[in-house]
């Protein structure tokens, strides 16, 4: 199963840990993991090259990746929140293989 977490603080998005793989199909042929490595990267690029913003990460080739956004604007927000709405309508589609989680970024 992924489990995507997204961290809050003061009810605002800072970023999220993606782990785990979904389980429908081999490493390298799961339209599921693919969706979500495809998103995860797209928001960390845009945040990163686009944006300029300040984003801790961490990604290990074991379906790990960690994005934190140090002093957030609203633009890097925004586009958390985007990555957040399409995160969910996955795991609506998908409840058996993607779980949505919250919590502080201290606690990952």
């Amino acid at each position: 199963m992924i489990t995507v977490k997204f961290f809050t603080e003061r009810g605002k998005l800072q970023g999220f840990e993606v782990k785990g793989h979904s389980g429908l199909a081999e490493r390298g042929n799961d339209i599921l993991c693919a969706a979500v490595s495809s998103a995860c990267y797209m928001t960390v690029n845009t945040l990163t090259e686009v944006l300029k913003s300040d984003v801790d990460v961490k990604v290990n080739e074991d379906g790990y990746m960690k994005a934190v956004v140090a002093n957030g604007t609203s633009e890097a927000e925004n586009l958390l929140k985007g990555f957040q709405i399409h995160i969910n309508a996955l795991a609506k589609d998908y409840q058996k293989n993607l779980k949505v989680i919250y919590g502080g970024a201290d606690n990952a």
